[in-house]
């Protein structure tokens, strides 16, 4: 399982499910070896293309589970060219040394766009206006349209999404209300509210931006659409496992809804040739978007240039900052001569241990830096020249070891 590579050029990179060019671009730049496939490949087709691959990228639909990382020792990184991690197996990668990147900032501003444009989209009833026109009725009525200045905005989940989008919903003249489970700093005239329910009940718009993380599955369902005001609106650009389709629809078909704004899906496509089904289809003020919150031009060329960066500097240098899973531990320069990245379990003595070790080898260590998350650790050691085997073979056979790689 552990694993001495030498710097060189020779890497090998897939990419799945069309991820942007750019990043094609930068790690070819690199010297990297890129084979890229334009859809997700289910377990048993990944884990046969994944042999002799050190870095895999891929976007939300490709399932790295347990079964396909055991399946791939050499794998170094897994980029995911998103935001969500959720399909990815992090305790799995952890435990086998494996960093895991992604790009937490790089569509943000698309996903908020996209929730206001549909806000004002719902409040004026602009979906039901176009469908009248497009078979022939001619309907200028102002009844049930209104501006969303003035409105109450409610946010569930205060993270990067949420509170850029109320920033912006703030300067059209929004009231913004906010709930995290986290203590979150309240930007503008924003408020924080203690709970849930006191966000519903306080707010005429609700909008999830949530993470994927399994408490979050099936948050908000009869109950917490009960609890919205009459006539309200509601909007998930989240996560489609976090809300009750059925509950949803029984919501609007009741009148208690008066629209919604649907991007994501409990079950989605894995390609534009299979049938895409729903509880929401056919409805009256209900727009439904296939996945699209982060899906412009600027955002996936962002994405790209982004997750690349990190991969390129992790498997180069060992730069872990951002990582989700392995300790960030921050780098600039290559090794002047040869550096140790040292993956292991977050115990007392570890770095007493391996200093001895270098030394006994008579190796002058000219650089150090360490970072722990949990119960894992993490060294760069830049050393004075190149560890001889022996070093390698002894550090490769501690208990603590998880993972060894030389550069």
């Amino acid at each position: 399982m552990n694993e001495v590579r030498r710097h060189g050029g020779g890497r090998r990179v897939l990419l799945l499910e069309n991820v942007h060019p750019d990043a094609v671009a930068v790690l070819e730049a690199d010297g990297f070896e890129v084979e890229t496939v334009a859809r997700a490949l289910g377990e048993t087709e990944l884990r046969g293309r994944l042999t002799g691959v050190d870095v895999l990228g891929i976007r939300s639909r490709t399932q790295v589970t347990d079964g396909v990382l055991e399946s791939a020792p050499g794998l170094l990184a897994v980029g995911a060219f998103c935001i969500g991690t959720n399909q990815i197996d992090l305790d799995a990668a952890t435990r086998r040394g494996i960093a895991v990147f992604n790009a937490p900032f790089s569509n943000t501003r698309s996903v908020v766009e996209l929730a206001i444009a549909e806000m004002i989209a719902l409040t004026r009833r602009l979906t039901d206006k176009s469908s009248a026109m497009h078979t022939g009725v001619w309907d200028k009525s102002a009844a049930g349209s209104h501006e969303i200045r003035g409105r109450r905005l409610g946010i569930v989940g205060y993270g990067n999404i949420g509170s850029q989008l109320s920033v912006l919903a703030e300067t059209l003249g929004m009231g913004v209300w906010f709930y995290d489970t986290a203590d979150k700093l309240a930007l503008g005239n924003a408020r924080s509210c203690g709970t849930l329910e006191e966000l519903l009940e306080s707010v005429d718009i609700v909008t999830l931006h949530v993470d994927g993380r399994p408490a979050n599955r099936r948050m908000f369902g009869e109950e917490e659409l009960s609890r919205m005001n009459p006539g309200s609106l509601f909007l998930n650009l989240s996560r489609g496992f976090v809300v009750d389709h059925a509950a949803l629809r029984a919501h609007l078909l009741s009148g208690h809804l008066a629209g919604a704004a649907v991007d994501v899906f409990p079950h989605e496509p894995a390609s534009s040739s299979e049938p895409f089904v729903s509880e929401l289809q056919g409805l009256p003020n209900v727009i439904l978007t296939p996945h699209v919150g982060g899906s412009t031009e600027e955002a996936q060329q962002d994405i790209g240039n982004f997750v690349a960066g990190k991969l390129l500097r992790y498997v180069r240098q060992g730069a872990t900052s951002l990582s989700v899973n392995l300790p960030p531990v921050d780098v600039h320069e290559p090794p002047a001569t040869s550096r140790l990245l040292y993956v292991h379990h977050n115990v007392p003595g570890v770095m007493a241990e391996l200093n001895s070790l270098i030394a006994e080898h008579g190796l002058n260590v000219e650089g150090e830096l360490l970072g722990t998350r949990g119960h894992v650790g993490y060294v760069i050691t830049d050393i004075s020249a190149t560890p001889p085997e022996e070093l390698v073979k002894r550090l490769e056979s501690l208990e603590v070891t998880i993972r060894l790689r030389v550069v």
